[in-house]
């Protein structure tokens, strides 16, 4: 039997009941409801449970579903999702700049970005899904921690490689010794697809044109979490933001941050812009914290462009946050906790404790881990990749997206260390049509086009 990952409304039902409990409402008795009628939890990692559920189990998932959705969050006047809304809830919301011009060095930063997503997402993969202790693990058998250079087997003892297997479909690929260019991954797809959106319609797009974007030229079976289910709510004739919410409990994942760059990389210099941008690009997928972490990260990302260092970064992204929120206090306890703490990896244990509630690939736990890692590493290209990927989570993701901010930083392509690079090959492969085989330095062109497009 075919078995749809992120669809089944029986395991829908398991993480909306988490959601429920992230967000503040009382589930109790659609929880025990559920339980009572052997309805089993989320599954941990896998997006699908093993054994299908009978055609009544089944229904109840789906009006329970609908009784979820009706329970009102306390949190909800601290976390809008409207851009308005937002904005209210943002004291320092950032003005725009004086002048909007491009700066002068923005193609090779942009090149950097790119190059500094791909390595960084590259870094993640072999170890995404794994927990913490065998992240630490598998680097420290082959003397790879602190984590400076990729991931390999050669030399990791048989019986560690059992108990902690690569993750599957990455590993003939992400590891030092089969890297050749940069396999295809969701992390840089969307990317290419918002490079794409803004070549099609500029600026201004909708976010009816980023539907519109993803049924003509994003296969289903890329997508995952909110994606998977906006799209199949696409499908099923329902129009954004309800494509966000219905039957989505992953709308507050890190799905939309993983869309962000392009949004801040054709910015430079104006966060807020950036950040009105990636709102138009979330909210067909993703509600509340979902949508802070784009905002949070395409205004840090603009920031970045013009060459300001992480530190000012970081805390101009927190300005088009809601200052009440759970991503804005987890992004100031990432910073905090990394001022505070000189050991990175005592660091990252506490930003575990702190989050232990959190589903692994929820935007919170992951923002607050980012925000420690870029802090940690100071500006430092490699560290900024190696400290992403070690505190574990969404490693590929949380990897990428530090490589792309520590390569504007960077500035140009030769300023990365050649062992990130070189084994890139300047080649990317992808299902978004067009772009596959393409290079890093032709990206970063088109993405300079699109930046300095009236």
């Amino acid at each position: 039997m075919l078995r749809l990952t992120w669809v089944q409304p029986e395991d829908l039902l398991g993480h909306e009941l988490r959601q429920a409990a992230e967000d503040g409402r009382d589930a109790g008795l659609v929880a025990r409801a559920w339980a009572d009628a052997g309805g089993h939890p989320a599954p941990h990692a896998a997006g699908a449970s093993t054994p299908p559920a009978p055609p009544d189990l089944r229904a109840l998932a789906l009006r329970l579903l609908d009784e979820l959705a009706a329970l009102p969050s306390p949190l909800a006047a601290d976390e809008p999702t409207a851009l308005d809304a937002i904005r209210a809830a943002c004291p320092d919301w950032p003005a725009p700049p004086a002048h909007r011009a491009a700066p002068a060095d923005l193609l090779p930063r942009l090149h950097a970005a790119w190059l500094g997503r791909a390595a960084g997402c590259l870094l993640g993969k072999p170890v995404e899904k794994l927990p913490l202790p065998a992240i630490r693990a598998l680097a420290r058998a082959t003397g790879n921690w602190p984590l400076t250079t990729w991931f390999t087997a050669r030399g990791v003892p048989d019986e560690l490689l059992r108990a902690h297997p690569w993750n599957r479909r990455s590993a003939p690929t992400s590891l030092a010794e089969n890297i050749d260019g940069m396999p295809e991954d969701d992390d840089l797809n969307y990317p290419l697809l918002n490079l794409l959106l803004l070549q099609r319609y500029g600026k201004g797009f909708r976010t009816e044109d980023v539907a519109a974007l993803w049924l003509d030229e994003l296969p289903a079976a890329r997508t995952f979490t909110a994606e998977r289910v906006a799209y199949r709510n696409l499908l099923s004739g329902l129009e954004p933001p309800l494509t966000a919410t219905h039957h989505n409990p992953f709308r507050e994942w890190i799905g939309a941050a993983i869309r962000a760059d392009v949004h801040g990389w054709t910015h430079p210099g104006d966060p807020a812009a950036a950040a009105e941008q990636a709102h138009r690009d979330a909210v067909l997928t993703h509600t509340a914290s979902g949508v802070h972490s784009a905002m949070f990260l395409a205004a840090a990302l603009a920031t970045a462009t013009t060459g300001a260092d992480v530190h000012t970064a970081l805390a101009t992204g927190l300005r088009v946050v809601p200052a009440r929120s759970r991503l804005a206090a987890a992004v100031r306890l990432g910073i905090d906790t990394a001022r505070a703490e000189p050991d990175f990896d005592t660091a990252v244990d506490r930003l575990h404790r702190a989050h232990a509630g959190y589903h692994w690939v929820h935007a919170v736990p992951n923002a607050a881990l980012l925000a420690a890692a870029l802090t940690h590493a100071d500006g430092d290209f490699t560290r900024s990749l190696g400290n992403a990927v070690a505190a574990g989570l969404d490693t590929d993701s949380n990897g990428a997206t530090a490589g792309s901010l520590a390569g504007l930083l960077a500035g140009a392509p030769d300023r990365l260390p050649d062992r990130w690079t070189a084994p890139l090959k300047n080649r990317l492969s992808t299902s978004v049509p067009t772009f596959d085989g393409i290079g890093f330095d032709t990206l970063a062109a088109l993405t300079h086009r699109e930046a300095t497009r009236p």
